[in-house]
């Protein structure tokens, strides 16, 4: 009737069956549209790049990433799940160049851009089939069929679109700024990329001399820590307000600096103060350059004093040095103070200018420069620092700051309504809203959108060579109406828009495009809507597909794809593009470190996937740790995930598979009736419907590990407690009212926990609703991913019935960690058990009797009869008030039967007080440390306000019944180990001792009916046999089956 449920835990093998079900039954691309005209929900899927292998993070993302949407659908939403792609930019470029065997702009160029953007092409998709792989092994169901593609024409049309209406709102602008620059790639990064990129760095700092012009002797001490950039200093700045010091120094130099800071510079040195002045006072003195390359080239004045606030009293000198081509503040002064502009270092990172140093690049520059202003006796100190530096994210080159002409998204025109919106969206955790995502838009700074690369969405921006008139084109169809002989299918890349031109409006002249292509960003920023073609098409699929209900990608998006998201529909749209946001945290190894290639401790994922299974590895990265939090990833953690919760539910579900298969058990022909349900299934059934509520709630808002662990513990108690308790009930041979009650009960269990786990675990899910349900029942839905979310049962939900299980369980736990500390096996029964702090109306008490193997349970008001308490004196209060008596004190509380008295005296709301060698001693509660004690016959176990005490003395019935219960288990041990089924019954034989003997002649019947036997026979073992210890008694047993 059912399939037969293996009881290993080889989930991978069953994930690849379940697998190709749902390929044949076409039940993934059938779950996207079931719910078709339904009220809509959208997730919007951060398109990755399919250039590189996925690894460990990409899995954590992807199953984060599947269970919301899964979760939506069975709640009766349209969900719209479209995969994507981004394809563009330098990670594509830099693999394709180390394919080629090119370096840098100058090779790629000779080699010829058309082909280099052709191979660029085809490399976005090197690893597609591993992405391919991957996304179906770990169940992400998203439709790869009809996805995204960021370098299509069609997505391409839509930032343009997108660009000249950022345009029209004056938000678009091209500007000459230090941007920061990598001299490798050859282009600027935008702030967001830069974030991504900084590194701890040990660097060498200089304390420069400069000389004073026309004073011998004399020199303004400036601090750097970029001495690369000292040949193209033109200017020194001091503050204007705070006070500068004239000095000699120890080494016989008059020098001149931040009064603030002349200790830090100078430590433990004499120098005679020759005169103090507000920095104002410094402005305008001339120094002579440091270097000469600069002398008689230049068209205005250089190197003098200017003043501006920005210059801080924090580190250095007071003084800084300006060299206007690589330093924001740096261009901002020395441009306000008409200052010249040179710019001794080339787009590849390299000196120029006719230095000694030309073509060195400038990280390597640092120490020769060093060592020139050494020789000349102009450095001062060259001091080791260490500091947070830019590398590129990509090539992970030093970023330098550089003046560029670049084009810019006017950011810091929007910065508070970017704010605002930031802070409509529920972020998960809270925190990123004001902290991370929060202090990056309080300092926004302008997008630098243009890169000067091959391989991205071209800037669609034509100027006239004459009259400089700007024109951003919005679409292909303007561009042909603009230019006639365009081809209807350009394709929207370099080098074929390059050559385009059309006449200038404003004068006639010629417009040609600017020839660089935009930050990657904005394309993955774009998807929202250039993913329909809007406003080109899919005008109404936009409309109500927009904004996104829910995204989430990893912590170093939140400057990234979340911010360019952000960022985008502010401008285009004035609000934020999604509303609810999980942000996760770093997939470390399993001590927490970050995973390396060169640590070696890099976790292969299709190891861990092949090995334990995707429901596994999608469970630990639901229940390991909240999913903003690092995690600790090892298949040791995975493993021990999936077995304290799918290895319990699966033998759960086996158990019922093994007893209804027996029966012939089919619940489409019964009914769960409340008449015939035992307290056990009550409870279980209310505790059910109050995890369906939890699990639904938790869900709705994100709180996902939250759901998840509701689920664990729930299966644990199902296993462990209803279960355990409730299996003799489907042992008769009749299928009794409180039978098929037992097997309605599980049933229905189980079938809700298909459907509850269904998002989280999809295959075991799967394989159980098929077996259970579909099995039985060919009208119901072909999947359970087509099936409806459970509803809460409100009928069935009794608080307090699962408030008094919860109670009666509490008191187990304890019981049995008396048993324990007693060294008593459960099999062993025992007189009587005292419980204080808690009632149980007289059904729990049987429970809790039965499951502990007690004759009775007693609710006492106070178990201190049983109890001892040993107390010692708390040092942290009793120190300082007794000093030298606390020896003392502590001798007299080891006196027998003091550490009762000093409880009963807590209990009754006093102080414990007595008298030592004239002093008069008071404890309160916090001034001891209590430890409960055990009475010679007792054993107790306390938790908070609760004990329970079991009383140990064994009388001759007891032991006796102990024995019977140890040899009904080894019985049902050997069973087992024979291989015989749960219905087989057996000739059970025996030899051993005397007082075994005795045993089975009184209670041979008792052992015969609980093991099947039909026969008990005293004399030699036969058939399987086995020798044991029972109680110190030895003895042999023999099963045959009948």
């Amino acid at each position: 009737m059912y399939n037969k449920v293996a009881k290993d835990l080889n989930f991978p093998a069953r994930e690849k069956e379940i697998a190709q079900l749902w390929k044949d039954k076409d039940i993934v691309r059938r779950s996207f549209h079931f719910r078709d005209g339904a009220k809509r929900l959208t997730f919007f899927d951060g398109p990755p790049t399919a250039n590189g292998r996925p690894h460990i993070g990409h899995i954590e993302t992807r199953v984060i990433k599947d269970l919301i949407p899964r979760y939506w659908t069975m709640k009766g939403y349209s969900v719209l799940r479209k995969a994507g792609w981004d394809t563009h930019g330098l990670p594509v470029e830099l693999e394709v160049e180390k394919t080629l065997g090119l370096d840098g702009k100058p090779q790629i160029e000779q080699y010829g851009i058309e082909p280099f953007i052709k191979e660029c092409k085809k490399s976005v998709w090197k690893y597609l089939h591993d992405w391919e792989v991957m996304s179906d092994q770990v169940g992400y169901w998203v439709d790869m069929e009809h996805p995204y593609i960021t370098y299509e024409n069609d997505y391409i049309e839509s930032e343009w679109w997108s660009l000249k209406e950022i345009w029209k709102k004056g938000l678009l602008y091209q500007g000459h700024k230090i941007v920061p620059y990598c001299p490798r790639c050859g282009t600027a990064l935008s702030s967001h990329e830069v974030a991504q990129g900084y590194k701890t760095v040990k660097e060498t700092s200089a304390y420069v001399r400069f000389p004073v012009k026309g004073e011998e002797n004399t020199y303004l001490l400036a601090w750097t820590t970029t001495p690369w950039t000292l040949p193209s200093n033109m200017a020194l700045c001091v503050n204007p307000t705070d006070i500068y010091c004239r000095f000699k120094a120890e080494d016989g130099r008059v020098y001149i600096m931040a009064k603030a800071l002349m200790e830090t510079v100078f430590p433990e040195q004499k120098f005679e103060v020759l005169a103090e002045m507000p920095g104002t006072a410094l402005k305008g003195m001339e120094y002579v350059p440091l270097f000469d390359f600069a002398v008689g080239k230049l068209d205005k004045k250089a190197w003098f004093v200017i003043c501006d606030n920005y210059v801080t009293m924090t580190d250095g000198t007071g003084i800084v040095h300006n060299a206007p081509a690589f330093g924001v503040d740096d261009q901002r002064v020395c441009a306000e103070n008409d200052l010249p502009f040179i710019q001794l270092v080339n787009t590849r990172g390299e000196m120029c200018g006719n230095t000694p140093w030309d073509g060195v690049f400038v990280k390597k520059a640092d120490p020769m420069i060093l060592d020139a202003l050494r020789e000349s006796g102009l450095l001062f100190d060259a001091p080791q620092f260490e500091h947070s530096y830019p590398f590129c994210w990509r090539c992970d080159t030093p970023l330098i700051y550089y003046a560029r002409e670049s084009w810019f998204i006017r950011m810091t025109a929007i910065r508070d309504r970017l704010i605002e919106y930031n802070r409509r969206v529920n972020w998960l955790p809270e925190t990123i809203k004001e902290g991370r995502m929060g202090n990056f838009l309080e300092n926004v700074v302008d997008w630098g959108l243009s890169r000067e690369r091959y391989w991205g969405t071209p800037l669609p921006v034509w100027v006239c060579q004459e009259c400089g008139e700007v024109h951003v084109v919005g679409s292909r169809a303007e561009l042909r109406e603009l230019n006639p002989s365009v081809p209807e299918n350009i394709e929207l890349h370099k080098p074929f828009l390059d050559p385009i031109t059309f006449p200038c409006k404003k004068c006639g002249g010629t417009m040609k495009r600017e020839p660089v292509v935009i930050d990657c960003w904005f394309d993955s920023g774009s998807m929202p809507f250039a993913q329909w073609h809007y406003p080109f098409e899919n005008k109404e699929q936009f409309e109500r597909r927009y904004p996104a209900n829910f995204i989430s990608e990893a912590l170093d998006q939140t400057r990234g794809w979340f911010y360019t998201l952000l960022a985008i529909s502010t401008c285009l749209f004035d609000e934020p593009s999604f509303k609810n946001c999980i942000v996760l945290g770093l997939v470390c190894d399993k001590d927490g470190l970050k995973m390396s290639k060169h640590k070696g401790n890099v976790v292969d994922p299709w190891t861990v996937l092949d090995n334990q299974g995707a429901d596994a590895v999608r469970w630990y990265f639901y229940t390991g740790s909240m999913p903003w939090l690092p995690s600790r990833f090892s298949a040791e953690a995975v493993s021990e995930a999936q077995r304290k919760f799918m290895g319990t539910l699966w033998n759960t579900y086996a158990f019922y598979i093994l007893y209804a298969d027996i029966d012939g058990f089919d619940p489409t022909k019964h009914a769960l009736r409340e008449e015939a349900l035992t307290p056990m299934d009550k409870w279980v059934l209310s505790r059910l419907n109050t995890l369906v509520n939890t699990v639904d709630e938790s869900l709705a808002s994100l709180h996902i590990t939250e759901a998840g662990r509701a689920l664990s513990a729930f299966t644990d108690e199902l296993s462990n407690w209803y279960v355990r308790r409730c299996r003799e009930r489907y042992w008769g041979k009749e299928m009794t009212a409180d039978k098929e009650a037992a097997y309605m009960t599980l049933f229905t269990v189980l079938k809700t926990m298909a459907l509850l786990s269904a998002p989280f675990t999809p295959f075991m899910a799967e394989e159980i609703y098929q077996n259970l349900v579909r099995t039985v029942d060919a009208s119901a839905p072909e999947s359970v991913h087509l099936c409806d979310f459970p509803a809460v049962n409100e009928a069935m939900v009794d608080p307090e019935l699962e408030a008094h299980m919860a109670e009666a369980l509490e008191i187990v736990v304890l019981g049995r960690a008396a048993r324990n500390a007693a060294n008593v096996k459960n099999r062993q029964p025992l007189s009587t058990m005292y419980v204080q702090g808690a009632e149980l109306p007289p059904m729990f008490v049987s429970i809790v009797a039965d499951e502990l193997n007690v004759k009775q349970v007693e609710f006492v008001a106070d178990a201190s009869a049983f109890i001892s308490y040993k107390v010692k004196p708390q040092l942290k209060t009793l120190g300082p008030r007794y000093g030298k008596v606390l020896p003392k004190i502590n001798a007299y509380l080891q006196g027998e039967g003091v550490g009762d008295l000093v409880v009963a005296a807590h209990k009754a709301g006093k102080n414990y007080e007595f008298d030592l060698d004239g002093v008069a001693v008071s404890l309160a509660e916090a001034d001891v440390l209590t430890e409960p004690m055990q009475k010679a016959g007792f054993v107790s176990q306390t938790e908070h306000e609760l004990s329970v005490v079991l009383d140990t003395n064994l009388t001759e019935a007891l032991i006796e019944e102990g024995f019977v219960r140890e040899l009904i288990s080894k019985v049902q041990t050997m069973r087992k180990e024979a291989g015989f089924e749960v219905t087989d019954h057996i000739a059970l034989t025996y030899a051993g001792s005397a007082r075994i003997a005795e045993i089975f002649a009184a209670h041979g019947a008792d052992i015969a009916a609980d093991t099947l036997a039909d026969s008990v026979m005293a004399g030699e073992a036969k058939g399987y046999t086995k020798e044991w210890d029972v109680n110190g008694e030895h003895v042999a047993l023999g099963v045959e089956k009948q």
